[in-house]
């Protein structure tokens, strides 16, 4: 599934995420979205997630794989979870807001990747494209597409997978995992300095 939003739409989910972002720092109860008055491609059941940088160091990410809410407002949920709820690190500070970067992910819907075994699986993974989601019983584990930059070798990128879902770093090797796939379609603050 290709995903389309126009140069506004990615706007206004950038505006929205860093209203969540001020909300949940700032004060305890959101502001109600009126998803009536936003475009019907914002209005439309997504999954997403939500990055936050501070310089080139990450400072949270969360997100959902399936699409329960409008995009606008799942963005808003993310994005807030993202300054306040990831266990790795302390919530966003109020001073902190203003120095934010926000990567929004929106996500393909994920479907199941048929493979025999685990040369078969690094064939079809497209290294840079798939977002990876490893999972077996209860333990499951996904890598954005973007995270192929920072871990390029498919076999450490589905190693360090595999220890994200709890699992032997190994265990992709086995043919026994279920390994599904999507697509991202990023949308990215810029950097005063790049414009």
């Amino acid at each position: 599934m290709q995903i389309r939003l126009t140069e506004n739409e990615k706007k206004t989910l950038l505006r929205l995420a860093r209203e969540a972002i001020e909300t949940a720092v700032e004060s305890s109860h959101a502001a109600t979205l009126d998803l009536d008055s936003l475009p019907p491609a914002l209005r439309q059941p997504m999954a997403t997630f939500v990055t936050l940088y501070n310089g080139d160091q990450l400072r949270g990410c969360i997100g959902g794989l399936t699409a329960e809410y409008a995009l606008a407002e799942d963005v808003r949920i993310h994005a807030a979870a993202a300054a306040t709820k990831d266990f790795r690190f302390p919530p966003i500070r109020a001073d902190e807001i203003p120095q934010l970067k926000i990567e929004i992910s929106v996500l393909s819907t994920p479907e199941p990747l048929d493979y025999q075994d685990a040369e078969d699986l690094l064939g079809k993974l497209q290294p840079g494209v798939d977002g990876v989601i490893l999972q077996q019983g209860n333990r499951r584990a996904t890598f954005l597409p973007q995270v192929w930059k920072k871990i390029p070798d498919p076999e450490h990128f589905l190693g360090m997978l595999c220890e994200k879902a709890f699992l032997p770093s190994n265990a992709w090797k086995s043919g026994k995992l279920q390994v599904l796939t999507y697509h991202v379609l990023p949308i990215c603050e810029t950097d005063p300095q790049d414009e």
